[in-house]
């Protein structure tokens, strides 16, 4: 009688090893993204639900948020699952977090990504400003999103966003694409993807190049923890600033610095980008389309 043997002694609950090997294509990502959109009208019928039972105040909307923003990952995260669980016995997979920091370390690596993430946050103002004013009602949703109670909203935008959307856009799309495309092409399409993924050119724009960012460094290091970080650290810091009055009031940093400062934050910032890119290529990749992301082997089955 035959029994599956768990590579490395990796047990089913280990926070994403159910994931391992689904490496998801154009295919794949295109399902996950139908899932996707599934999940978010199920999580807005609860949502509807709830404010209607409860009222439409800030505080209501905020909590309902923590209940459909994760419903609408429901349906991909079974859908990965099921399919990771039917290639695992015979199919080679890569884990979806590896710590591959380089001789620099994980800390050094952390903060050199966590500034990055602000300064590439700084750079992108000047392309969102030239769009047309955004439509009361998106503004208005936004904005209800980050007035409620601030414990909510930091779950919501701090939490919920970088651990799901990292894990779909980075530790799904992403770590497939790599497996069927060259790397600079999987990190675009997956930067596109997590662009799309907001719904709204407003979002979009500055999701595309941050999104750039976090997949050359989770191509470099294969560390989604890492990535999920940096995307705390922008979504964090846009909460904590749109709760500052002179910050609330302004729409980009133009209106709150002189030209001059804007200007030499503008070139600190693309320094700051510059010199986090020289030290996370100096990682050495194992793979060269793979990147970092650790190979996974089949499960064996014993007899």
């Amino acid at each position: 009688m035959g029994f599956f043997k768990r590579h490395k002694g990796r047990a089913s609950y280990e926070l994403f090893s159910n994931y391992s090997h689904y490496l998801p294509g154009f295919g794949g990502m295109t399902m996950l993204f139908l899932l996707f959109i599934l999940g978010s009208l199920l999580g807005s019928l609860i949502s509807g639900v709830f404010v209607l039972a409860m009222g439409t105040s800030d505080a209501v909307t905020s909590y309902s948020m923590l209940i459909s923003y994760p419903v609408s990952f429901i349906p991909p995260l079974l859908y990965a699952s099921v399919k990771s669980r039917r290639n695992e016995i015979f199919d080679t997979g890569y884990a979806l977090d590896s710590n591959n920091f380089g001789s620099k370390g994980g800390v050094v690596i952390t903060l050199t990504v966590s500034l990055a993430t602000l300064a590439g946050a700084f750079v992108c103002e000047p392309l969102s400003a030239a769009l047309p004013d955004m439509p009361a009602y998106l503004e208005e949703a936004l904005e209800s999103m980050v007035n409620g109670p601030l414990w909510a909203s930091l779950l919501s935008v701090s939490v919920f966003a970088p651990l799901f959307e990292e894990w779909l856009c980075r530790g799904l799309v992403l770590r497939g694409l790599m497996s069927k495309m060259n790397p600079t092409g999987a990190i675009c399409v997956s930067a596109a993807f997590f662009a799309i993924l907001h719904l709204n050119p407003w979002q979009a724009i500055p999701a595309f190049i941050l999104g750039l960012l976090f997949g050359y460094v989770y191509y470099r290091t294969g560390s989604l923890k890492l990535t999920m970080l940096m995307h705390c650290v922008n979504n964090t810091f846009s909460t904590i600033f749109s709760r500052i009055p002179e910050f609330r009031e302004a729409d980009t940093f133009m209106d709150i610095l002189s030209p001059w400062k804007y200007a030499a934050t503008f070139v600190l910032c693309i320094l700051v980008l510059a010199s986090a890119i020289v030290i996370i290529r100096a990682i050495p990749t194992k793979d060269d389309r793979m990147g970092n992301c650790d190979k996974v082997d089949p499960l064996s089955i014993a007899s």
